[in-house]
């Protein structure tokens, strides 16, 4: 319509307070414009990020979320949100982590869009995910290669999909060098978590290097360090996962594995856009985004005096 015609609708539906029917727009076009996305933890930084970046490709669609943040990762919280969100007129289905959910034990609507972010998904739907398994060596390598004998790993929860792939990437990589495998140390995602653990391994001479499954446990073991005067690097080095906003500004920086959840939720958001589109069945593809080390300095060569 021309310009002068748009503005008067404008103005009479502003007056009148008018808002458009999106189950009549849905019915003449055939889409709500709205993605539903599943999450769980938003406090946690791959989440938060995740999410941020898939709602900004998502407006530059013109597609608007609709977000569920299940209570725990459960297979029966999740095909929850499933059901509440496929009754909230939605176009596709995006699910950040599933972690106990499987192809097999959730349920979802057959022909509604999907994609995943979690790699056990990959054949049934389109999966974005981050290279773990690449981003755990990268952390133990460059570790070993600095002299130290072996690395500790201070992992997140043992019930957590991407938890249990960075430890079984990291004793991978410490066999694969023929070093020794020393026994986990367990957090839950926080630094508090990090410190506790941190207060219980400060005394031990054979922690020379710990890997953390993320950067907020490897803060919170850094700040457990430095209250029982364990120099990081000087005495045990610390790498983390993630590259969190502050690891740069941390005292020492902090040598990190940088997820590029940007890319992840581009891409998560072209999948399933594709997919309400009819470019037909994109269950194939798996889409792996590199994990990057950024080396900072929270990490050197063992000390003379904790050196095997």
């Amino acid at each position: 319509m021309r310009p002068e015609t748009r503005e008067r609708v404008l103005a009479a539906m502003a007056e009148l307070g008018y808002s458009p029917n999106h189950a009549a727009r849905a019915l003449r076009v055939g889409s709500f414009g709205v993605i539903g996305v599943i999450a769980h933890q938003l406090n946690r930084t791959g989440e938060s990020r995740t999410i941020e970046a898939v709602v900004e490709a998502a407006g530059r669609e013109q597609y608007s979320i609709s977000l569920v943040d299940v209570e725990t990762p459960s297979t029966a919280d999740v095909s929850a949100a499933v059901h509440r969100l496929t009754h909230q007129s939605i176009d596709g289905l995006m699910i950040i982590r599933a972690e106990d959910g499987t192809p097999p034990t959730l349920a979802l609507p057959p022909g509604l869009p999907v994609v995943v972010s979690d790699s056990r998904f990959v054949g049934h739907h389109p999966v974005v995910s981050t290279d773990h398994r690449g981003g755990a060596r990268l952390a133990v390598e460059h570790l070993l290669v600095l002299g130290h004998r072996t690395v500790h790993h201070l992992a997140g929860p043992a019930d957590s999909g991407s938890s249990r792939v960075r430890a079984e990437a990291w004793r991978h990589a410490l066999r694969a060098a023929g070093r020794e495998v020393p026994p986990v140390l367990r957090g839950d995602w926080s630094p508090e978590s990090g410190y506790a653990v941190g207060r219980k391994v400060a005394g031990d001479p054979d922690v020379t290097a710990v890997f953390a499954a993320n950067d907020e446990m490897a803060v919170g073991l850094m700040a457990a360090f430095a209250d029982a005067g364990v120099a990081v690097p000087g005495d045990v080095s610390v790498v983390g996962f993630d590259d969190v906003a502050l690891a740069g500004f941390l005292r020492p920086a902090l040598t990190t594995v940088r997820q590029d959840f940007t890319v992840i939720g581009l891409n998560l958001v072209d999948l399933l856009v594709r997919q309400i589109r009819g470019e037909g069945s994109l269950d194939d593809e798996h889409l792996l985004v590199p994990a990057q080390l950024v080396i900072r300095s929270s990490t050197a060569s063992p000390a003379p005096h904790r050196r095997p």
